[in-house]
């Protein structure tokens, strides 16, 4: 597959994700980042890391929910992981691997 066809599946699965959520995306945007693996605005902003397009899918599902809850809960408090594991059952094990990755490349948090 090529990469412009996987930037393509990203932002289907995003959009997917945001209208089960109910939330309302402004602006979509995949582009490298140098720092973290996501961000949103309250405005309905967002912006993922392309280095996530390489990434499993299951990955790409945590970044996608973790973004989108803090549009409901702007923190990472029992509400949010709720959230999370309601929507995506045991989501540590994505949550660990891009921690790993994120050490060896000097990325924050995906928040």
């Amino acid at each position: 597959m090529t990469a412009a066809n996987t930037k393509i599946r990203f932002k289907q699965q995003v959009r997917t994700w945001a209208e089960k959520l109910d939330v309302k995306v402004v602006w979509l945007g995949v582009r490298p980042m140098s720092n973290k693996w996501a961000s949103c605005s309250t405005e309905g902003h967002l912006n993922f890391n392309a280095e996530l397009l390489g990434m499993d899918e299951k990955v790409w599902d945590y970044v996608i929910v973790h973004e989108l809850l803090h549009f409901f809960v702007p923190n990472h408090g029992k509400l949010w992981k709720s959230l999370m594991r309601a929507h995506l059952g045991e989501y540590e094990p994505c949550e660990a691997e891009l921690k790993k990755m994120a050490n060896g490349l000097q990325y924050k948090s995906t928040a």
